[in-house]
């Protein structure tokens, strides 16, 4: 973090003209289990993790908002009472998106003043990972600080989210913020996206002598784009034509039912959802009793579910899950929406390089690029740093 933390400031100064020493941060997270069933207000767990986003944060005296980061090469500028909707694109709409957001709960834009900020980080991009909510929580977390608004951290998370649904335009759920805001160190977050509640849930994976291994494809993905949103859409028709408001309604006894009333491909995407609700359910309570030793199944099961009936796994994916268990991982699965990223694996800590050896010799012979493999560990979540 301390390198993170110097080039957020060298960067901000080199942009700016000017030094802040005002940084605050925000993590990337994995999620353990329970993969878009967030939007569908269901249950989810993941974790944040000990890569991070820095957000240099200044204020000033005019309307102003300007931003910049290491990954652009432009300074993107806006008056800060025109920022819409309509307004803003490209890697911008996450800051000032989150200042349009908090607009909606309580800021007066018209009053508060103006903000410089650069963004420096080391959540990889497209890898699943989540770099889109890290830029929201410490940007959130940030004006919620110099603006004095006293927002929770649940409320900051649902400005994250509704910057990213109406700004970016991403149909994404809460889960991603709620993570980056709300993990802590060793645990998982474990959310109920109707009711917001959530508890931390420890995962020990030290004391187990366990280590999660994350497996980045380098294919990169984008949630606004249509494979994400057709998803949501299946899902939506099939509460539809079951006769709730969303699939958190519908139990593992209820897909007999649907199987009768949808189409296959709906059907499908259905019986995802509710089965990986149950599944995110079995894991808490599974990490509770006998801890991550006992959850290799339910992360392989959860896998088969994402790749037959919820469609979102890609070869490199698979190639990777398959490879990991075959080597001695208890469990694998892909993490985030699909269409490339990454995928994590619970791996004892002796048998770590045989399982990052094999999957490289399995890409490589398959004919697809090397993957970046590395280890996470859950970390505490959004900060202000100085």
């Amino acid at each position: 973090m301390r390198h993170i933390r110097a080039r957020a400031r060298d960067g901000f100064e080199s942009v700016f003209g000017y030094r802040t020493d005002a940084l605050w941060s925000a993590p990337g997270r994995v999620n353990l289990i329970g993969e878009h069933t967030d939007y569908n207000l269901g249950f989810v767990l993941p974790f944040a993790i000990n890569r991070r986003t820095v957000a240099a944060v200044s204020l000033r005296e005019d309307r102003i908002a300007r931003v910049a980061s290491a990954f652009a090469d432009e300074i993107v500028e806006i008056d800060l009472t025109k920022i819409s909707p309509d307004s803003v694109g490209g890697w911008a709409a996450y800051p000032f998106g989150v200042a349009w957001a908090l607009g909606q709960h309580g800021a007066d834009l018209l009053a508060v003043p103006g903000f410089d900020i650069f963004v420096e980080s080391d959540v990889t991009v497209g890898a699943g990972l989540s770099s889109s909510a890290a830029i929201e929580s410490a940007v959130a977390l940030a004006l919620n600080d110099l603006w004095g608004l006293e927002l929770d951290r649940r409320t900051l998370a649902e400005v994250g989210r509704q910057a990213e649904n109406e700004v970016v335009g991403a149909p994404t759920g809460i889960m991603d913020q709620s993570a980056s805001l709300l993990g802590e160190s060793d645990s998982a977050v474990f959310l109920d996206c109707r009711s917001l509640e959530s508890r931390i849930v420890p995962l020990g994976l030290e004391r187990d002598g366990l280590a999660l291994l994350v497996i980045d494809t380098g294919i990169t993905h984008a949630h606004a784009t249509g494979g994400y949103a057709d998803r949501r859409a299946s899902c939506e028709l099939g509460a539809k034509l079951l006769g709730v408001r969303s699939l958190r309604e519908v139990a593992v006894d209820d897909l007999a039912r649907a199987q009768v009333l949808m189409d296959d491909v709906t059907f499908r995407r259905v019986r995802h959802i509710v089965t990986e609700n149950q599944r995110v359910l079995e894991t808490v309570a599974t990490l509770e009793s006998i801890g991550a030793r006992g959850i290799g199944g339910l992360l392989d099961a959860s896998h088969l579910s994402m790749r037959d009936d919820f469609e979102i796994s890609i070869p490199e994916l698979n190639l990777a899950v398959e490879t990991a268990v075959e080597n001695g991982a208890l469990g694998a699965r892909m993490t985030g929406g699909g269409f490339g990223g990454a995928a994590i694996a619970m791996v004892s800590t002796g048998d770590l390089s045989r399982v990052q050896l094999a999957i490289d010799r399995a890409f490589f012979s398959q004919g697809f690029s090397r993957p970046d493999t590395f280890i996470v560990t859950a970390a505490d979540g959004a900060r202000r740093e100085s």
